[in-house]
């Protein structure tokens, strides 16, 4: 992957903070500085789907603990009801 220079301005704090991870993780301190970009890209990241493009079948509440418990329970027997999934 090709990468294209930048220069940024930082806190001094900051970078001490960098320069002491760089040495105690064994890399560079430019490797924590470009992690730290992508994850900034990642974050501020305007995806072409929503993260939830599907709707699903439900009551329109939230499930009760119960209500969890027993498709759970349904789930573990299987279709069969034998106790064991089919």
């Amino acid at each position: 992957m090709s990468m294209k220079r930048t220069n940024v301005y930082a806190d001094p704090e900051d970078l001490a903070i960098i320069k002491e991870a760089a040495a105690r993780r064994g890399i560079s301190e430019a490797e924590i500085i470009r992690q730290g970009i992508h994850l900034a890209a990642m974050a501020n990241r305007v995806w072409d789907e929503p993260l939830f493009s599907r709707t699903f079948e439900g009551p329109g509440r939230t499930p009760s603990k119960e209500d969890v418990r027993n498709a759970v329970a349904d789930s573990a027997r299987g279709e069969n009801g034998s106790g064991t999934a089919a």
